[in-house]
């Protein structure tokens, strides 16, 4: 699948039809263990989005979305679906999406009672960038409805659980509003989405429809009546910021082709002025105090590959010192980083797929520490290189 694809996951067959009847001429696309997926373009655009259904709970969640990232390589994966509103303010057929999701039933059970200990992952500053600016334009509904009746996007955290909530009186309902009050919406995958993106760096926004209120009237009359309008009030917001991140992406590419060196550019010239100086730089040549650079890559063999693999370790090593890295961050990454290694020796599509699938892990458990960030980012692009 070519850059800048996005996935959407959904986890019910009326998410996944909503969203599917937005893409032109969807192609059945097969992982290697049996998930399916449909890949197509959205109409009217060139933009192109490979579409996957997760059933219900966070485990069958993270699951797909792992295997989608590892599949398509996706500039960001989109969870789009229905979600019950947590506190009244939120109307029906509104949209809410995450600015953080809780994986609530993290919590340890002691003498006075149970103590909260959850899981917490944020929503990527640039994307929630992009659906706030969506979100001011306010035109992004297929509805005909008025200014007042409009579905409205809403900001804020999102709980994910592993059962269906259904009640306000319920002692776990209770609990949930009690320990997790900012919450906005109560669903049951976006925890296991958002992890699968952290482990593997892939971005990921979480946008719900509110279908009912999750206070004991889901399944009536009313229920069944809104879930299709907010299926598709939270597809509709899903694919205008698919095709505004695809747009992103372009722009962002062009910026970079316009900032490449050209063919036929001489090679630039860098004097050394100072009197007594000593200039440590790789060059292609040097002349007297001159330094004549070439604009060549470094050559992407796997022999040089694997040596700054193992440079990397080092930096591992001496962030985790300094205490920049927990251990179990720690453990993971060096985990990663001999998965990329033992990879990085082939001379197969497979090898060098895995090598970049490992880095990409990597990259995502050391994202809040831009020196390993930026010591990583040339490796991934080197290994891709040998794709």
């Amino acid at each position: 699948m070519s850059k800048g694809s996005v996935v959407i996951l959904t986890a019910l067959n009326l998410e996944y039809q909503t969203v599917r009847q937005k893409l032109a001429s969807p192609q059945t696309h097969r992982h290697e263990r049996g998930t399916r997926f449909e890949v197509g373009t959205v109409q009217g655009t060139s933009c192109r989005v490979a579409l996957g259904l997760t059933s219900k709970g966070n485990h069958s969640a993270a699951v797909i979305a792992e295997r989608a990232i590892q599949e398509f390589s996706p500039v960001a994966v989109l969870f789009v679906g229905v979600a019950g509103a947590l506190w009244d303010s939120i109307r029906l057929g509104d949209v809410v999406m995450a600015s953080h999701v809780y994986a609530y039933h993290g919590g340890t059970s002691e003498d006075d009672g149970l103590k909260a200990r959850p899981r917490v992952w944020e929503a990527p500053h640039g994307i929630s960038q992009l659906a706030s600016h969506l979100a001011r334009m306010n035109d992004w509904a297929d509805s005909a409805s008025s200014q007042e009746d409009a579905p409205q996007v809403r900001f804020g955290a999102v709980a994910a659980g592993e059962v269906v909530q259904n009640s306000k009186v319920s002692a776990e309902a209770k609990w949930i509003r009690q320990h997790y009050n900012d919450a906005l919406a109560i669903e049951m995958e976006a925890a296991g989405v958002a992890q699968a993106g952290h482990l593997n760096g892939a971005p990921v926004a979480i946008i719900r429809g509110i279908s009912d209120r999750a206070d004991g009237t889901k399944n009536s009359t009313d229920d069944r009546n809104w879930q299709p309008q907010a299926a598709a009030n939270a597809a509709a917001f899903a694919i205008r910021l698919v095709v505004e991140l695809a747009a992103e992406q372009e722009e962002a590419a062009v910026r970079r082709d316009d900032r490449a060196p050209s063919a036929d550019r001489p090679d630039r010239h860098v004097s050394n002025t100072a009197h007594n100086s000593t200039v440590g730089i790789m060059a292609g040549s040097v002349t007297g105090s001159s330094v004549h650079m070439t604009t060549a890559p470094l050559e992407s063999s796997p022999t040089n590959l694997i040596v700054t693999l193992n440079g990397f370790r080092e930096s591992l090593r001496r962030h985790r010192a300094e205490g920049a890295l927990d251990e179990d961050t720690y453990r993971e990454a060096l985990s990663d980083l001999d998965s990329a290694l033992r990879s990085a020796g082939g001379n197969t599509p497979d090898s060098s797929k895995q090598a970049i699938m490992a880095l990409r892990r990597l990259r995502g458990l050391v994202v809040e520490c831009p020196a390993l960030m930026a010591e990583l980012a040339p490796l991934v692009t080197t290994a891709g290189d040998r794709a």
